[in-house]
C-alpha cells in the first residue's frame, strides 16, 4: 500500500519531565504552547510542531499528515481531540498518522 505523504505534522521526543521541556523550549525558542497535560504537549514553531512525551505513556514518533486516516487502519482520537492511526515500522519504530491540516 503506496500513499502520497506530503507533510510531516509533528515530531514526537521524549522527555522526563513534561512542563520542565516545554519551559525550556519556550524560553529559548519562538514557539506557542498547543496543549499540555501530564503525559504530553505539543508545541508549534513556524515551520513544524513537537509533541513531548513521556517514554512510558507515548512512543517517540513522526507522525505523517494524509488524506485517508481509515485507509491506515482503525482510527482513534487523542485527549485534544485529533484523530490518529499508530503503525509500527520494520525496525520497531513507531509512525503516526493523522488528517491533513
Amino acid at each position: 500500500m503506496t500513499h502520497e505523504l506530503d507533510r510531516v505534522n509533528h515530531l514526537a521526543i521524549p522527555v522526563s519531565d513534561i512542563a520542565k521541556a516545554v519551559e525550556w523550549y519556550a524560553a529559548r525558542f519562538r514557539c506557542d504552547v498547543v496543549y499540555q497535560d501530564e503525559t504530553w504537549a505539543m508545541v508549534r514553531f513556524e515551520n513544524l510542531k513537537i509533541a513531548f512525551v513521556l517514554p512510558k505513556q507515548h512512543a517517540g514518533h513522526v507522525a505523517f499528515e494524509v488524506d485517508d486516516l481509515e485507509a491506515f487502519g482503525e482510527v482513534k482520537t487523542h485527549r485534544d481531540g485529533v484523530r490518529y492511526v499508530y503503525l509500527d515500522d520494520p525496525f520497531g519504530n513507531t509512525v503516526e498518522v493523522v488528517p491533513k491540516e
